[in-house]
């Protein structure tokens, strides 16, 4: 028999059905390529159950092959920005750091520097605010890279299997850090677990998977970018992107995270 992981109890911001939902949509992309996920066994409102992961040490080839595979992942696409995924049940945030979601198409950002400005730098940049842990010029660095951001200046085209796809938003993990990754020994290299699923823009999952460091880091880049080309300056967009996970820590841990956010946030002024 297989083995089993189980999740249970309901602690704070644990939503099991709608991490659910979030595996299976990004399990749709698999007929077409995309990255494995880890399969739903089972759920109800206190309990998932998913398949146990056999981790495999990594290396070059799986790093590369599940490079190729994300990439499909994120061509499969998503209706506008900030959506949750289909199937959601649960409010309009995600988990214990209650990230927005955006539960209609009316009231969706119309473009991704609206989104990444209001949804994932200014919700938590007004928390650590109010709650004193930054103070008014700090702040102001926030909201003056959230500017930037709504205006459009950092805005940048989606890699190009998400375009050719014919999408504008793309199928997102939401918080691809290197924990919620799993090198399995498998054909496509590594299995997905643990999302954050939502339409955005497929740089901010490979922004985010550098936050904390990712064995054969430089070979997934190279066999996404060969599967589907990225835009011109990803790179430099890279701690862009890592920006909304490290705020969000600052929110939820403090410490050192709201020192790297401000960092962050001063590149891109």
């Amino acid at each position: 028999m297989s083995r089993i992981f189980t999740k249970t109890g309901r602690p704070a911001g644990q939503n099991v059905r709608g991490e659910a939902a979030g595996l299976r949509w990004l399990a749709e992309a698999e007929p077409a390529g995309g990255a494995r996920v880890a399969r739903v066994i089972a759920v109800d409102e206190d309990r998932l159950e998913l398949e146990f992961i056999e981790q495999a040490p990594p290396s070059a080839r799986a790093a590369r092959a599940f490079g190729t595979a994300l990439a499909r992942t994120h061509a499969a696409g998503a209706p506008w920005w900030g959506c949750p995924p289909a199937g959601w049940q649960g409010p309009d945030w995600v988990g214990n750091s209650r990230t927005p979601l955006i539960g209609d198409q009316q009231s969706a950002p119309r473009t991704w520097g609206e989104f990444y400005a209001e949804h994932r730098i200014m919700e938590f940049a007004r928390r650590l605010h109010q709650a004193g842990v930054v103070n008014a010029d700090e702040y102001r660095v926030f909201t003056r890279l959230a500017d930037r951001l709504a205006s459009g200046e950092l805005n940048a085209p989606q890699p190009a299997l998400v375009q050719e796809a014919g999408h504008e938003v793309a199928r997102c993990h939401g918080d691809m850090w290197s924990g919620n990754v799993l090198y399995d020994g498998t054909g496509k290299g590594a299995t997905l677990i643990d999302p954050m699923a939502h339409g955005g823009h497929a740089e901010t999952d490979l922004g985010t998977l550098s936050v904390f460091g990712f064995p054969h880091l430089e070979d997934v880049y190279a066999g996404y970018d060969e599967a589907s080309a990225l835009a011109d300056g990803w790179r430099e967009r890279i701690e862009l992107h890592q920006l909304g996970i490290v705020i969000m820590h600052a929110d939820l841990f403090g410490g050192s995270y709201t020192g790297a956010a401000l960092r962050l946030a001063r590149r891109y002024l």
